[in-house]
């Protein structure tokens, strides 16, 4: 039986299904440790240089280089404790791509100093290019307003 938060394709075993969500796992929380440590360079090889994004700041832009300087720089050094939602991770792909999604918290902090939930969610394309994954696509943005 599939576990619900995996979806397959026709043709693709269990164990396929299994290790996306090793590989994306791992992918989450190396990005994650990046967020956390605002470490840009360690984060770039995650990330095809071709890239087509959008989140919070960033319209649609393609190229990591626009990433960063468009999304990245404008969140990352605002907020603390950045944490991928692991055990409510989903996976939907091939041995050669991963659709990823998956939610995450994080806290802002108010101009007075106070801090507040961030509770967001991720969709990430995983691509297996020269022997590693990189993400070829990326979308975070905050989770909607309960109400």
């Amino acid at each position: 039986m599939r576990s619900p938060a995996n979806c397959m394709l026709p043709g693709v075993s269990e164990d396929v299904t299994h290790t996306l969500n090793e590989i994306a796992g791992a992918f989450l929380i190396e990005m994650q440790e990046c967020v956390r440590d605002v470490n840009y360079e360690r984060a770039r090889p995650l990330f095809a240089d071709d890239v087509v994004a959008y989140g919070t700041f960033a319209a649609v832009v393609e190229g990591r280089g626009r990433l960063e300087y468009e999304q990245w720089r404008n969140v990352w050094p605002t907020i603390r404790d950045f944490t991928f939602r692991l055990d409510e991770l989903h996976t939907l792909g091939t041995e050669s791509w991963i659709c990823v999604i998956a939610p995450w918290d994080s806290l802002g902090k108010r101009a007075n100093g106070e801090s507040f939930s961030r509770p967001g969610r991720a969709t990430l394309v995983l691509s297996r290019r020269d022997n590693r994954w990189v993400a070829a696509h990326s979308h975070f943005s905050l989770a909607p307003s309960p109400g």
